[in-house]
């Protein structure tokens, strides 16, 4: 095989899917902004005059991570400006050169945000009609839109993968943040909450990313990839707490009072996604490329926690 140029290549999956690759024997190149190891490719900043030509010699496959990530605290002024920049912009520019370099395949990282932010009665599909409720979710929206119009003219094989929140060793943010609470032994109000949460391990996002690589049914698709076992809020705090050697201390706070209290204080957004029910059916995916999760959400969990304490350790 001919080398796989991957974006994002020092991010939380790029730099753990570059590894993979290597260990496999999988040549690779990894675009980072500034270069810091033997296999890196320096692209600087991810606009649409970004010239990735050097990074794209005698590669056959791209696996493009690489964006402007959700937000928690927006400072562009223009928000929706700022993600289409990096977001769509760039990344049409890397498809038109990939196809003009020969590029066979190009697999597109989007997010489950296309769908939308709660899946309600019934889990998200790839069929659905996408719906978007901030400017991340619609740049990535629009990057798929114009890749899939781009493919259909230009020949290049198009593969686009959604994943809902992405969890493993090295996880930071509001992951990282529930693991120091839990194991700060303090109770948590989530005993009573009964939503349910698709999510996905590194470890099974990448293997779905390789299987994407070569797989003959994969050009084409859109696919939803999760861990296909979801849990409520109170299910991953007892699982996580599990690998700690802790008792999980969960209080039964209804879910309407906290909503309350989440409004009150500006936190609506980040209630819902504690509170809420996102869930995904990952069955066309397993059954268009025979593909199953190879590993178990619960011994995903126990390498997080694990690599988690051993960095307070350390």
């Amino acid at each position: 095989m001919k080398k796989i140029l991957v974006t994002g290549a020092s991010g939380f999956v790029g730099s753990a899917l570059c590894q993979t690759l290597i260990s496999r024997g999988w040549p690779v190149t990894g675009s980072v902004r500034v270069k810091s190891a033997p296999f890196h490719y320096a692209s600087g900043a991810l606009n649409a005059s970004t010239d990735w030509s050097a990074a794209l010699d005698d590669c056959t496959c791209v696996i493009h991570l690489a964006a402007r990530v959700h937000v928690m605290k927006e400072a562009a002024a223009d928000a929706l400006a700022a993600y289409r920049a990096v977001n769509v912009d760039a990344t049409m520019q890397l498809a038109r050169q990939a196809a003009a370099a020969g590029v066979r395949r190009f697999i597109f990282v989007s997010s489950i945000k296309v769908n939308g932010e709660a899946s309600g009665k019934h889990p998200f599909r790839a069929s659905d009609a996408p719906a978007p409720c901030d400017p991340y979710g619609q740049s990535k929206m629009e990057a798929e839109q114009q890749l899939q119009a781009f493919a259909a003219t230009s020949g290049m094989e198009l593969v686009i993968v959604r994943p809902p929140l992405v969890y493993g060793p090295g996880v930071r943010a509001n992951f990282q943040r529930l693991m120091e609470l839990i194991k700060s032994g303090w109770p948590l109000p989530f005993g009573a909450v009964g939503n349910q949460r698709s999510m996905v391990a590194l470890d099974n996002l990448i293997d779905l990313l390789l299987v994407c690589c070569t797989h003959p049914k994969a050009p084409g698709a859109v696919l939803l990839v999760s861990d296909d076992h979801d849990v409520s809020t109170a299910e991953l705090v007892r699982m996580l707490a599990a690998p700690m050697g802790r008792r999980a201390r969960l209080l039964a706070v209804p879910t309407s009072l906290m909503r309350v209290a989440a409004a009150a204080i500006g936190k609506s957004a980040q209630a819902d996604r504690v509170l809420g029910s996102l869930q995904i059916d990952v069955a066309p995916t397993k059954r268009l490329l025979d593909w199953h999760p190879p590993v178990a959400m619960q011994a995903a969990l126990n390498q997080t926690v694990t690599d988690f304490l051993n960095h307070i350790k350390s």
